[in-house]
């Protein structure tokens, strides 16, 4: 069921960064690079589960520089003129990092970008499939073993109001981590980013498996203020 789970989501994101390479009007060549990354971004998932039998990088290793060191060793990329097999290989290794590295050429950084996003646009679906599932027949893989308890942590919201991106070491619970997922908001890129999110719902329906407080419909409102102004700029 894992390495299935992995497989569909390589596909939902190669979908999404067409998606995004087109409506951003890349050309052809561009749009090629970037669903290249998109089918390769989690190449590192697959030795790492034969190896460790986890998706956790946290106790096995960090899935994203194994993929590139994979694409490497395989040599997957070798017909690939030299910049493009490096925008490849460094996006696939910075896809999952906390944060865009700022010491990467600009031409690289916007194809790290673009794999992000694609990237965070399916893991919502992945995770909202694993919360709307029966508890027997979730993928193992998904919750990372986390008490799916009504409390959550205060210092995790107030990460959403200060704009930043939740760090999984500030995690207790199955409700930290779906606050988690929406901090991600703060990280997309590119408007048609926002605009899948949008028509998607992931943040309601992620809310929706949160407790019905008034905090938690506070912290909705905030962040679907935060969506519509990013729809409403220019690009």
């Amino acid at each position: 069921m894992n390495i299935s789970l992995k497989e569909k989501h390589t596909f939902r994101v190669c979908e999404n960064i067409i998606y995004i390479t087109k409506e951003l009007s890349l050309d052809e060549n561009k749009q090629m690079i970037a669903e290249t990354i998109a089918l390769f971004h989690d190449i590192g998932r697959f030795p790492q589960y034969a190896k460790y039998k986890t998706f956790r990088d946290s106790i096995s290793v960090n899935h994203g520089p194994l993929g590139a060191r994979t694409l490497e060793n395989e040599k997957v990329l070798l017909r690939l003129p030299d910049n493009e097999k490096e925008m490849v290989i460094k996006a696939v290794k910075f896809h999952n990092a906390f944060s865009v590295p700022k010491i990467e050429k600009e031409e690289i950084v916007f194809f790290i970008r673009l794999i992000r996003d694609a990237d965070k646009l399916d893991i919502w679906r992945v995770f909202l499939e694993y919360y709307e599932s029966p508890y027997e027949s979730r993928a193992s893989a998904v919750g990372l073993g986390l008490p799916d308890i009504t409390e959550y942590s205060k210092d995790v919201i107030s990460c959403i109001y200060k704009r930043q991106i939740v760090s999984l070491s500030n995690i207790k619970t199955l409700n930290d981590f779906k606050i988690l997922q929406l901090s991600w908001i703060f990280d997309l890129n590119f408007k048609p980013s926002f605009k899948l999110l949008s028509e998607r719902k992931y943040i309601d329906k992620i809310i929706s498996y949160l407790p019905k407080t008034e905090e938690i419909r506070r912290l909705l409102l905030f962040l679907k203020e935060y969506m519509e102004n990013k729809l409403a700029e220019t690009r």
